[in-house]
């Protein structure tokens, strides 16, 4: 449920620096890790969301939005 929330952000993310011009490389950067990881991810651990790699990768995109995040924040200074 994390992984499809944290996906469907990234989506959002992507459209909105798509149609704003603000941070495209990083969104789009941010839609392929997610791709990647997460079918890598299922794939090793052969189906099962409950593998520590998933929940690792849901946490490093968690912390990809701590980042971006702060850097918003920062932003608004």
């Amino acid at each position: 449920m994390a992984a499809a929330g944290l996906f469907l952000l990234g989506i959002g993310f992507l459209g909105f620096a798509l149609s704003s011009g603000v941070m495209r490389v990083f969104a789009v950067g941010w839609v392929a890790l997610m791709i990647f990881g997460f079918v890598g991810a299922i794939r090793v651990a052969k189906g099962d969301f409950a593998h520590p790699l998933f929940k690792a990768q849901v946490m490093l995109h968690l912390v990809a939005i701590g980042l971006l995040v702060a850097v918003i924040i920062r932003a608004f200074k």
